[in-house]
């Protein structure tokens, strides 16, 4: 498989950007959480710590 994937990897123009963009997209999406964690209010941060145990 993975034979497969360095052959068609290698016949591509350009094939540095891919594992760029996916390095972006990863700290983006990270950045994101964090910034959602961060901005959070604690009401909902309750709630959402007694779920489990509600049930």
């Amino acid at each position: 498989m993975y034979s497969f994937i360095k052959k068609y990897t290698e016949t591509m123009q350009d094939q540095n950007i891919y594992p760029l963009f996916s390095l972006l997209v990863f700290v983006a999406f990270f950045v994101g959480v964090l910034w959602y964690v961060k901005v959070l209010d604690n009401k909902q941060v309750d709630k959402i710590k007694n779920l489990p145990l509600e049930q």
